[in-house]
């Protein structure tokens, strides 16, 4: 199947179910296709849970879901080993993350030792337990959903390693008005029917292979290099976009520049996805935390450097 027909495929079978969610949808299937894992975070109400199990319904995968409260355990995220009465012998009891779509479902509220326990299986692609190492499936993709922290009471904050492992944050939202009114005449009798498959394990991990072959000028390369090195060197700016994020720009500018039926990538690309991939990743000073967010100075940022002018390949 064309990539641009399984994109617009699953957009449809998201929209079946969701409203006024075209901008997220995007941004998932582009971290999909990346490689990454997405952060959903809002608060209560505007969609996340819905929005991951749709995304994930839509694709003819494993999938696991873990509700995360204080008292779940990293084995309960990893698996463990147990000592089989019958057989005389230690067993491994897989978890929740041999699967190919995890959506972890508010994140936040474990515990810090327990959202460590995700840390080696999104960043390495395994899962080790009581010193035995468990490759995950080839395709693995971690959605989180969370709070924001100041209005969710028993939350744990994701510490910066943590969150510099999702490719992106995404913050749906509330709809228009026009989309909650569509809302509730599709939701008056009952729910809508559930998302239709539209792709396969096989064709997501075509898609990513072939996205590795975007095409990235000097031009636009220079223009995502000036907006990460921008972040380490901004007056409200503590600690900027690492190493790490810089590489996850460039994976996203390519997935995106793909999706969008393009063989090179163009500014517009690093543009529209430097907040949503850089912003988490930022930490801003303690007197410019009480002014503005890491949004609101990623926005600042990228209204300073100036866009090249696109040059479209012959």
């Amino acid at each position: 199947m064309h990539v641009i027909k399984l994109l617009e495929e699953m957009q449809q079978a998201v929209g079946q179910v969701l409203f006024e969610k075209e901008r997220e949808t995007e941004l998932m299937l582009t971290a999909l296709v990346a490689g990454g894992h997405v952060l959903l975070e809002d608060v209560p109400g505007t969609g996340k849970t819905l929005l991951a199990k749709t995304i994930a319904a839509v694709i003819d995968a494993e999938f696991s879901r873990i509700q995360f409260t204080p008292d779940v355990l990293p084995g309960d995220v990893t698996g463990i080993r147990f000592f089989n009465m019958k057989t005389q012998e230690f067993e491994y009891r897989e978890g929740p993350v041999m699967t190919n779509i995890l959506l972890a479902d508010e994140i936040n509220r474990a515990t810090p030792r327990t959202q460590s326990s995700l840390l080696e299986a999104m960043e390495e692609g395994q899962s080790t337990v009581d010193g035995e190492t468990h490759r995950l499936p080839e395709l693995f993709f971690v959605i989180a959903t969370q709070n924001p922290i100041e209005s969710a009471q028993g939350t744990f904050e994701l510490p910066e390693a943590q969150m510099d492992r999702f490719l992106m944050r995404i913050r749906p939202g509330y709809p228009s008005e026009e989309g909650e009114r569509a809302m509730i005449r599709t939701y008056l009798h009952g729910r809508p029917t559930a998302a239709e498959r539209a792709a396969t394990v096989e064709q997501v991990l075509e898609v990513r292979k072939q996205a590795l072959g975007v095409a990235v000028n000097e031009a636009v390369e220079s223009y995502l290099l000036a907006v990460v090195r921008a972040t380490r060197e901004h007056p409200d700016i503590e600690t900027g976009a690492s190493p790490r994020g810089t590489m996850a720009l460039m994976r996203a500018v390519q997935a995106r520049a793909y999706l969008r039926g393009r063989a090179f990538a163009v500014p517009e690309d690093v543009r529209a996805l430097a907040e949503p991939v850089l912003a988490h990743r930022l930490v801003l000073s303690v007197e410019a935390s009480m002014r503005k967010t890491a949004v609101e100075v990623m926005n600042e940022l990228l209204a300073s450097i100036e866009v090249p002018v696109e040059e479209v390949p012959s």
